[in-house]
């Protein structure tokens, strides 16, 4: 490259960056053949362990890294699996995609990810169909939203395709944590306290696992014939959760609350200090999530914990089966756990 010289001046060449090492400057560091070292870097072929070692130890030593469009051509394998994600900063989206990078990256795997603002047919058709463009092995769609569960049965049935949430009629596997039974747990929990019912603050109508949640809830105050309060809906926020507060705290008899997430949980602890209701000597109140600051709380909010390494681990290993031509239609659930803390403790 020359730099454009000002009158006056000399042009300079600038000197070019240093030059990646190839696989011919790794089999000449181990003394083999090109077509040795393309067996053990796309693990194409036998070669002897002490010339792997060799081989690798070159790889090692000169920092090679593999050519991913000519590894694809050599072994029909790109090494990159896809995710289609919902853009959000919300704890349950951002803690799956984590958890299933995580399993990829530990099984050699490299991901490429394609966000969606707004679930649908058409955005996660189009994200599919990014991620099909690069080449990638398979693709697992984290699917919170009922739209997004239907947009499902449009995904092209020519990749294996896998989901994280989807609901029960998806038609492809799903992975999910046990919502249903993590609302339950939590419920049962506060009825055996001695309640007489339990308040609950829902998530928005449209998301899979708000309704989930929801219907462990009324289900459980139903199989006890105990009386099912109005349903105080918001929208994942603190901001809600602290609405839903407001609107609560003057309600008879209110003496357990059970919120959709622990974000509204914490707005609703605001709300009820403000309106000098005590927890949990005055009410008792659970969350769900158990993100990171749910033990320092004021108090500290007993939740539900979902273990999202797990679901990454079976997310990535039931799209292995389907990349191997296993089950097109089944469905895993992972369980959720109970985590007591103050906000339920002695009144």
């Amino acid at each position: 490259m020359v730099d454009r010289a000002k009158p006056g001046e000399q042009a300079r060449t600038s000197a070019p960056g240093p030059r990646q090492p190839s696989l011919a400057d790794v089999a000449g560091m181990a003394g083999v053949s090109h077509m040795t070292v393309s067996r053990v870097v796309n693990e194409s072929g036998p070669v002897r362990p002490e010339t792997r070692e060799r081989v690798l130890a070159a790889v090692h030593k000169l920092g090679y890294r593999p050519n991913t469009a000519a590894r694809t051509l050599v072994t029909g394998r790109s090494g990159t699996l896809g995710v289609v994600a919902l853009e959000s900063n919300l704890y349950g989206p951002a803690s799956t995609l984590y958890g299933i990078e995580n399993a990829a990256r530990e099984a050699g795997y490299g991901v490429a990810i394609c966000s969606v603002t707004r679930p649908g047919r058409t955005s996660i058709g189009d994200a599919v169909e990014s991620l099909r463009r690069q080449a990638v092995e398979g693709i697992v769609v984290i699917a919170p939203h009922v739209t997004a569960g239907r947009a499902l049965a449009a995904v092209p049935g020519d990749i294996p395709v896998v989901a994280v949430g989807g609901g029960e009629s998806a038609p492809v596997p799903v992975i999910s944590v046990d919502q249903y039974d993590g609302a339950r747990r939590v419920t049962e929990h506060l009825l055996a306290l001695g309640h007489r019912t339990v308040w609950h603050v829902a998530g928005p109508e449209d998301w899979l696992e708000a309704r989930d949640r929801e219907r462990g809830w009324r289900e459980t105050l139903e199989r006890r014939g105990l009386r099912v309060p109005a349903v105080v809906r918001g929208d994942w926020s603190p901001r809600s959760g602290y609405e839903a507060g407001r609107a609560l705290a003057g309600k008879r008899g209110l003496k357990a609350v059970f919120s959709a997430n622990d974000q509204m949980a914490l707005g609703l602890l605001r709300a009820f200090t403000e309106a000098g209701i005590r927890v949990p000597e005055d009410v008792h109140v659970a969350g769900f999530d158990d993100v990171p600051e749910a033990a320092y709380f004021n108090p500290p909010l007993t939740t539900v914990r979902q273990d999202f390494i797990e679901v990454g681990r079976r997310t990535f290993g039931l799209l292995e089966d389907r990349m191997a031509g296993g089950d097109a239609r089944t469905r895993h659930l992972v369980p959720a756990e109970l985590i007591v803390r103050e906000s339920t403790g002695p009144r």
